[in-house]
C-alpha cells in the first residue's frame, strides 16, 4: 500500500505524513529528502530527476506500505501509477504562507537576516510559492496539481481548509478503511 500525499508548500503535507505514519505503522518519505541534496544551509541543490526517482524507488521497496509526501507531478507518468490512494491538501493561500515566513524564521534563525545568499534563496522562495494559486504560472501549481488528480489511477482524497492534524489523519484512516486498507 503506498500513499502520496500532496499540495502546496506549507500545505502540510510533511506534517500529516509524519503523523499519519505511526497511526498505520507505515514508513513516512519525505519527497524533499529525493529531490534535495543535503547541504548546509539546506535546499541549495537539487538532486538529478534519474538519480532521485532511483533513489525513492529504491527506499519504497524496502517497505511494504508507504507513504510519500511532497509533490512528485514532475517526476515522471509512473508515478501516475505508483500510489493506492493520493491526498490532496488545499489550504488558503494567506494561512499557507504565514506558515512558510514563520518555518524559514525557525530553520535560519538570524542567518535569514545577515546571511545574504539565504536571504535572496529564501525571498525567491516565498515569490515562488505566493504564485501556487495563479492558475497561469507554470511552476509547481494549483493547475498543475488539478491536473495531476485528473491523470491519477487511484482514489483522491481531497482536504480543503486549515484542517487540524488530527481531522486530517482522521480523514485519510477513514478513507483507508473504505478501500479496506486498514482494520484500525
Amino acid at each position: 500500500m503506498r500513499i502520496h500525499i500532496f499540495g502546496a508548500s506549507g500545505s502540510g503535507t510533511t506534517t500529516l505524513g509524519k503523523a499519519l505514519a505511526p497511526h498505520l505503522g507505515w514508513m513516512h518519505l519525505d519527497a524533499d529528502d529525493f529531490y534535495w541534496k543535503r547541504t548546509n544551509p539546506p535546499y541549495q541543490q537539487k538532486i538529478p530527476l534519474e538519480q532521485r526517482n532511483a533513489s525513492i524507488t529504491s527506499a519504497i521497496e524496502k517497505y511494504k506500505s508507504v507513504i510519500i509526501s511532497g509533490s512528485m507531478v514532475s517526476w515522471g507518468e509512473q508515478w501516475k501509477l505508483a500510489v493506492d490512494l493520493a491526498v490532496f491538501l488545499y489550504i488558503p493561500q494567506k494561512i499557507r504562507m504565514e506558515r512558510l515566513r514563520k518555518r524559514e524564521t525557525a530553520r535560519y534563525g538570524n542567518l535569514l537576516y545577515s546571511d545574504e545568499n539565504i536571504k535572496a534563496n529564501t525571498s525567491a522562495f516565498l515569490e515562488w510559492a505566493v504564485r501556487y494559486d495563479d492558475k497561469k504560472f507554470t511552476g509547481r501549481s494549483i493547475s498543475q496539481h488539478e491536473l495531476w488528480i485528473t491523470q491519477l489511477t487511484c482514489t483522491v482524497l481531497k482536504i480543503e481548509g486549515d484542517t487540524s492534524v488530527k481531522e486530517r489523519v482522521d480523514l485519510v484512516l477513514e478513507q483507508l478503511r473504505i478501500l479496506k486498507k486498514v482494520t484500525k
